[in-house]
């Protein structure tokens, strides 16, 4: 089993950044990529980013692309989320996720058997 926490979310302000960290418990060793989706108020979960276990290969929803940054740090199983010039429709509960099942990066959270409990973030203006 692989348990998931995620810390970093609050209040932020429009144009500001926040810093999302996903830190992995467990059997880590059989984790193949790390992904964070994110749930708007009132809407579905949706895919933000995902990053390679190995090689650090990452995949971006193309409508996030220039406001963030997917890494990693293997040695402390942590994936980290950075998004900058924060709009209020940035707001969402933030969800961590991995998955033991693929070797790809996939935007699908089917792909995805590990989830975090999710951090809130909400921008205000």
């Amino acid at each position: 089993q692989v348990q998931l926490v995620e810390s970093g979310g609050g209040l932020v302000q429009v144009g500001g950044s926040v810093r999302l960290s996903c830190a992995a418990s467990g059997r880590t060793g059989n984790i193949t990529a790390g992904g964070w989706f994110r749930q708007p108020p009132g809407k579905e979960r949706e895919f933000v980013a995902a990053i390679k276990q190995s090689g650090g290969s990452t995949y971006v929803t193309t409508s996030l692309k220039d406001r963030l940054t997917i890494s990693r740090d293997n040695a402390k199983n942590t994936v980290f989320l950075q998004m900058n010039n924060l709009k209020p429709e940035d707001t969402a509960v933030y969800y961590c996720a991995a998955t033991t099942m693929t070797h790809g990066l996939g935007s699908s959270r089917w792909l995805y058997n590990y989830w975090g409990q999710g951090t809130q973030v909400t921008v205000s203006s």
